[in-house]
């Protein structure tokens, strides 16, 4: 019965997951932590931690991650997380795979129409807004803590956040090299 609540609704969320990887974070943690309740959203934010570490796309990634976590949680053995993982992933990538083939042909035949151009035009502040709302979700407890909770936590995360932010998009660091850099400040300054 998992097999096919997951199946559906990682079927959905590749389905309406414009904008990539990053894009489909916001609607695979509203899926599996708010409506299933499959994990808690610490283990959706380690997750997307791991998911941006490995190689391949984050969406996909998260979608196979998320399966394994969703069957493991519910007490199964890890060969049947193994089949969840399986199952997410195909399920994700299923319906960009079925419609590429539909309109594959159709998209080069009228890609410069207006009609399809004014579509695109509508569907990038969609994606504006879904990794908008990615970015916001992330923004939580178990990302930065709280001020009243513990203060420390809270400003080094706060600190590293901005010069992340400041890093990549200023200073045109290198967005891996940022990533070891916050990864090596937080252990010094959070352990």
């Amino acid at each position: 019965m998992i097999y096919l609540q997951l199946f559906y609704t990682f079927f959905k969320i590749g389905l309406f997951g414009f904008g990539g990887g990053y894009g489909m974070l916001s609607l695979i943690q509203t899926e599996v932590v708010h409506n299933h309740h499959w994990m808690k959203s610490a283990e959706f934010t380690n997750i997307v931690a791991v998911s941006q570490m490995t190689p391949g796309p984050i969406g996909i990634n998260s979608a196979t991650y998320s399966g394994y976590t969703a069957i493991h949680n519910t007490g199964m053995s890890d060969g049947m997380a193994v089949l969840g993982s399986a199952v997410a992933t195909f399920a994700l990538v299923l319906p960009s795979l079925i419609l590429m083939i539909l309109i594959s042909k159709m998209l080069m035949k009228y890609m410069h129409s207006a009609v399809v151009q004014d579509i695109f035009s509508g569907l990038r502040p969609a994606v504006v807004g879904l990794l908008a709302a990615a970015t916001l979700l992330l923004m939580n407890e178990e990302n930065f803590s709280a001020p009243s909770i513990n203060p420390w936590r809270f400003g080094v995360s706060t600190a590293l956040f901005i010069a992340t932010f400041v890093g990549t998009k200023y200073l045109k660091i290198n967005p891996i090299r940022m990533i070891c850099y916050a990864g090596v400040a937080g252990l010094v300054l959070l352990y």
